[in-house]
This record gives structure tokens, C-alpha cells and sequence, in this order.
């Protein structure tokens, strides 16, 4: 069994593989300021993209975009706008969560909600 650090670690990878395959460019991971944490810093079609990684086995305990409550984003937000300001971008951005879920067979599926805080 693996431990959660090391499951979340896997599905931040699994994640990132499955956006680049869809168009979206690597840009940063683990992304930290002060208490706060992106998993991922993604650029698609010219907008800079947030990305939030929550991995599930199974759906009984909720959805992976539930698990990402008021407290987590704000902090995602405010690391956010720390990079923003860092990086001196001046153009779009969005927050989305990327859900991980594998079943009992080991199968591993991937829901994608764009746009979904701010």
C-alpha cells in the first residue's frame, strides 16, 4: 500500500502527463508560498493555469473537487497571486481542479473541472 504522500506525489504525475497530452505546457510543480501549495503551473492557449490534484479511490468518502474547500483556496489563490506578482504575468488565469480516481482494478480515470474557483 502506498503512503499518501507518495499516492498524491503519482497522481500529480499521472496528471500532468494526462494535461500535456491535451495541450497543456509544463511550466511548474509544488509551487510553494508560506502555507500554501500548487501542484501544478500549467500554460494552455495562452492563459496560465493553476492546478489542483486530488486523487480518490473510489468515490464512496465524495468527488475529488469537494475535498477543495473554502481554506484551500484561498490558499492556492494567494500562492497564486505570489507567482503572478514573481513572474510579472500580465495575462489570463484560471483555477482548476483535476481529479485522479482508480477503481479496484487498478484502472485510472481523470475528471477535469476548468474554471472551477476563483
Amino acid at each position: 500500500m502506498a503512503y499518501p504522500n507518495e499516492t498524491g506525489k503519482e497522481a500529480e504525475e499521472q496528471a500532468l502527463e494526462w494535461l500535456k497530452g491535451r495541450g497543456y505546457e509544463w511550466v511548474a510543480s509544488n509551487f510553494r508560498y508560506r502555507h500554501a501549495e500548487i501542484d501544478l503551473i500549467m500554460k494552455h492557449k495562452g492563459i496560465l493555469v493553476f492546478v489542483e490534484v486530488k486523487f480518490r479511490s473510489g468515490t464512496g468518502y465524495g468527488y475529488a473537487e469537494e475535498f477543495v474547500d473554502y481554506r484551500k483556496r484561498q490558499l492556492i489563490i494567494r500562492a497564486a497571486d505570489h507567482y503572478i506578482h514573481q513572474t510579472d504575468w500580465h495575462h489570463d488565469i484560471r483555477f482548476d481542479i483535476v481529479g485522479v480516481y482508480r477503481d479496484q482494478k487498478g484502472n485510472v480515470g481523470f475528471k477535469h473541472f476548468q474554471d472551477a474557483f476563483y
